[in-house]
């Protein structure tokens, strides 16, 4: 019996971080074929992931260009996954989550009539705006994909509620996965401010701060916020490692520059963000991925924006929503550094993304739907 071919299609640094270890298991799979597919969103973040997981990709479109548009990234993206669909013939593309490269490398599958697999589907704002662009391309790869991975049941229900059609599976997120091939207690940065801080005696918050819908007024009061914050308690660094976007280190660097705690790094890459966030108090974040995989190293998560799509961790007490407001953000970032009943309640939630299985349900599900075993897999359940 011929090999499912599975296309696993990806271009930013996130998505790769939560592919790699999946494409990992399809490559392990005797049934499946993996075939990687790069669009090259984000470059040298991205070549950094695929380093640390030992891939190598077999089409790359390298789309990226600087100041890039969404139409851009959409287009090139279509146009590029043409030539690669008719030449690779995949059964299968896997895109995952929600930025310009799922939701186009979805669509340009459906113009080939190549099945869709939508992994880390079902997450909603309902606010089709924010985040932006991602809550749209997420809905849209939905009304696309036959199959649909969904990190938690509350992510599967959602899907139902829009009577999306295909079949639903609950799996784990993928980003608990990630994080088994890359913590480790013996870890030596290659950023070597990190090696010199004092993790022990001092609290060391991590800082990601990027989303558009954050761009101009919202990105400047988080700004002010975590300056507050650091010269409210002496003994209290922040490490940010800011996003290569203009936009971002034009906002950030004027407002937090200069600062003696405060240490502004180019991006770093998975594996040292997850063995960052092992060392670390805390986290406030507007990123999705950080909200799943902090919790799982036991670190409370601010999630700072007007929502978030994985009400899972607000709900679980692993997250909390700080939104854009400063004095808000400022507020809940001094309960957790001035309380420790409030730092014990958030650090010892169960996480509920995932059990490090997600993978493996995924590359089951789709020999089940191939009809290359018997048996369904059994949904991830946290109770």
């Amino acid at each position: 019996m011929n090999k499912i071919k599975v296309m696993s299609v990806f271009g930013t640094r996130p998505e790769a971080i939560k592919m790699a270890p999946l494409v990992r298991a399809l490559q392990a799979s005797e049934s499946i074929e993996s075939i990687v597919c790069l669009t090259g969103q984000h470059r040298e973040m991205l070549d950094s992931v695929m380093d640390i997981f030992h891939l190598k990709s077999d089409y790359d479109l390298n789309i990226m260009e600087k100041r890039q548009t969404l139409s851009t990234i959409t287009t090139k993206t279509l146009l590029g996954m043409e030539q690669v669909l008719e030449e690779a013939k995949p059964d299968l593309v896997l895109v995952h989550g929600d930025t310009s490269t799922t939701f186009a490398g979805a669509l340009a599958a459906f113009y080939h009539q190549v099945k869709v697999g939508h992994v880390e589907a079902g997450l909603r704002t309902w606010d089709k705006y924010s985040p932006f662009p991602e809550e749209m391309n997420r809905t849209l790869v939905g009304d696309i994909a036959d199959l649909h991975f969904s990190p938690t049941r509350a992510n599967a229900e959602n899907l139902r509620r829009e009577a999306i059609m295909g079949e639903i599976f609950v799996t784990g997120n993928t980003a608990i996965d990630a994080m088994q091939y890359t913590v480790r207690r013996d870890y030596t940065f290659t950023t070597e401010l990190l090696n010199h801080l004092d993790f022990v005696h001092r609290r060391v918050i991590a800082v990601t701060c990027h989303r558009r819908e954050n761009y101009g007024k919202p990105m400047q009061d988080i700004m002010h916020a975590i300056l507050e914050v650091v010269e409210r308690h002496p003994d209290v660094e922040v490490v940010y490692p800011v996003h290569l976007s203009p936009v971002v280190r034009e906002c950030a660097f004027p407002i937090l520059g200069g600062h003696d705690r405060i240490h502004l790094i180019d991006p770093i890459d998975v594996e040292e963000m997850h063995n960052l966030i092992a060392r670390c108090a805390f986290v406030m974040t507007d990123s999705g991925g950080l909200q799943e995989e902090a919790p799982a190293l036991g670190k409370p998560v601010l999630v700072m924006r007007r929502e978030t799509e994985r009400p899972e961790a607000v709900a679980a007490g692993t997250a909390k929503l700080a939104g854009v407001e400063k004095d808000v953000i400022v507020s809940m970032a001094n309960e957790l550094l001035d309380s420790p009943e409030a730092y014990a309640k958030m650090a010892k939630a169960v996480n509920p993304y995932g059990d490090g299985h997600a993978c493996a349900r995924i590359t089951q599900a789709i020999e089940w739907y191939f009809g290359r075993t018997a048996e369904r897999p059994a949904n991830f359940c946290t109770e």
